[in-house]
């Protein structure tokens, strides 16, 4: 039986250490299965199976499997913190905190971090400390960005998003002194990054730039064309929003150039749309119709119908800013062709409106009357998507007539802000909750049955409060690490008695600083409103498109000051998308 054992040991560490190798060289599925392989042999050393569970969990995150990983990062803090090892403990409180930040669950994820960073300060692990605080600023981080992401107008963030943001800063300040101290060159580009997107999502665009031109000396030091690219993209966007519109030119065509390099068709579309739009706020309208011509090319070879329509929406602006309106029309047509193809409502009414005052135009052309009207600049299509008007007040980069196209005989002012109070209201309406479509097929919420021995207990409250004491007892039990819970632990006569003693114990002596787990509960506790009918999910975008598409923002923003003398126009700008390091 000793001899069996020692085999089925050693095959369960073969297949482990092969599953680990598998994982390094990023072949993840192959890595999993030799290390669910060694999880179905198992295995008594609790060591071994910390690392295996630490591997799987690892796996299953690059998978995107992230309730699995959660799943098996959560054993592994259950053994580590059974044998005593802290290191280990820490680790996979940084593991667990990383899963949960993916999973939006902010609150929790920044509980394991906190543990993460207490216990290497407590074992003056300086590598573990710059790892914990760079996690917890990616926790504050993903949370700010996710508020401001919400739907939220520009000036309107809630406090909640600024306070997450400027911690985000802070914990990667303190991150960056000791991974300089440590003279870990990579980990400073990293951080370099991911502080300047939480400066620029705060409006701190000077220093956005600071940090992001760091971040692309660092990526050429080590020759990282990815990141390089990255952070071309980022200064671009931070150029845009400081009005210094020929450097973030350049900067978006550095962009597309190492796009190009790397052989990202989706990315080299996303630049082409920057460029475009970038070029359209310069009014060099034939440069914006190449980019955008090229970004229609390459959405179509994707097959991106969302990316089809706002290059066609792009170059139906520019065309009609050249006076170039049957060419306007052709796109403003495919536009809304493709709206209602894809369902997109707001885009739909956008590109009617377009059409509409298209044909119009042509109708007067045609007439010979005096229609030398220029471009309007409408609100983007997929507007629904977006949040409300950008109102930074950019240098005048569009002409002047462009804004006011419209003759009082096309569409007037009132008219047009009528319509768009109106295209605001659906929006609004669909940012609501909607509970008729379902409420006939909701079940009544279920009542326990009252058994005989039930009745009888609310007739007297002594068996009532000993049916709750009872109650109470499974759920402690239910709290208890047990073996069950453990896949891979594998005990014989001779080391079970010993192993179950460790994990009742772990569950049962709470030591004086072990909040950890009670600050998890509440943060779970506070989930229960995540239960609640929940607002309907964000649009989807095409892979051709930027995640926020700032340029039509910027776009409306011009547009909207024909209104200026009605309404006080905040300083407040709406960020563009950042590129994550």
């Amino acid at each position: 039986l000793s001899t069996i054992l020692c085999r089925m040991e050693a095959s369960c560490l073969e297949l482990a250490l092969e599953g680990e190798r598998l994982c390094k060289v990023g072949d993840y599925r192959a890595g999993v299965s030799f290390l669910e392989s060694a999880i179905q042999v198992g295995t008594e050393d609790l060591q071994i199976l910390s690392a295996i569970y630490s591997q799987l969990g690892n796996a299953y995150f690059h998978l995107h499997d992230y309730n699995k990983a959660l799943e098996y990062h959560r054993h592994d803090l259950t053994l580590t913190r059974t044998i005593g090892d802290q290191l280990g403990e820490a680790k996979a409180s940084g593991n667990l905190g990383n899963t949960l930040k993916v999973l939006g669950r902010y609150d929790e994820a920044a509980v394991c971090c906190q543990r993460h960073l207490d216990i290497s300060r407590m074992l003056h692990d300086k590598v573990g400390q710059a790892r914990a605080l760079y996690n917890y600023g990616n926790v504050y981080h993903a949370k700010g960005k996710n508020i401001c992401w919400s739907g939220v107008d520009p000036g309107d963030f809630p406090e909640e998003a600024h306070i997450a943001l400027k911690k985000a800063t802070e914990y990667y300040e303190a991150n960056l002194a000791i991974v300089k101290e440590l003279g870990d060159r990579a980990a400073q580009g990293r951080t370099y990054g991911n502080l300047g997107n939480s400066h620029y999502l705060l409006g701190n665009f000077q220093d956005a730039v600071l940090a992001h031109e760091q971040r692309l000396l660092i990526a050429k030091e080590f020759g990282d064309r990815a990141a390089e690219r990255r952070a071309y993209c980022n200064l671009g966007n931070a150029y845009i929003f400081l009005g210094q519109f020929e450097a973030a030119a350049e900067h978006y065509k550095r962009t597309l150039q190492l796009a190009r390099q790397l052989k990202d068709r989706a990315v080299e579309a996303q630049a082409c749309y920057s460029l475009g739009n970038t070029y359209t706020l310069l009014q060099d309208y034939e440069r914006a119709i190449d980019s955008h011509l090229k970004h229609l090319i390459i959405a179509q070879d994707l097959k991106d119908r969302i990316g089809e329509g706002r290059a066609c929406w792009s170059l139906g602006n520019a065309y009609t800013a050249l006076g170039n309106h049957e060419q306007a029309m052709s796109f403003a047509e495919k536009h809304l062709e493709i709206s209602k193809e894809i369902g997109d409502r707001s885009g739909e009414l956008t590109a009617r409106m377009k059409v509409s005052d298209l044909q119009l135009l042509l109708g007067l052309k045609q007439n010979n009357s005096n229609s030398n009207s220029s471009a309007f600049m409408e609100s983007p299509p997929g507007d629904s998507s977006l949040p409300g008007n950008s109102t930074h007040n950019f240098p005048q980069t569009l002409k002047p007539q462009m804004v006011d196209a419209y003759t009082p005989d096309t569409l007037g002012d009132d008219s047009f802000f009528d319509l768009l109070s109106r295209f605001q209201g659906n929006r609004m309406d669909d940012q609501r909750c909607s509970l008729q479509d379902g409420l006939s097929r909701v079940p009544a919420p279920s009542v326990p049955s009252i058994s005989a021995s039930g009745a009888e207990a609310s007739a007297q409250p002594g068996h009532l409060l000993d049916l709750l004491a009872n109650s109470q007892s499974h759920r402690l039990d239910e709290q208890r690490a047990s073996v069950d819970s453990l896949p891979g632990l594998r005990l014989d006569q001779r080391h079970s008695q010993d192993v179950l003693s460790k994990l009742i114990a772990s569950a049962d002596n709470k030591e004086p600083d072990e909040d950890f787990f009670d600050m998890l509960i509440k943060c779970q506790g506070s989930r229960l409103d995540d239960q609640r009918c929940a607002p309907p999910p964000p649009p989807t975008r095409g892979p051709t498109v930027p995640d926020e598409d700032f340029f039509s923002l910027i776009l409306r923003s011009q547009a909207k000051r024909i209104d200026e003398q009605r309404v006080i126009l905040s300083s407040d700008r709406r960020p563009l998308q950042t590129n994550p390091e």
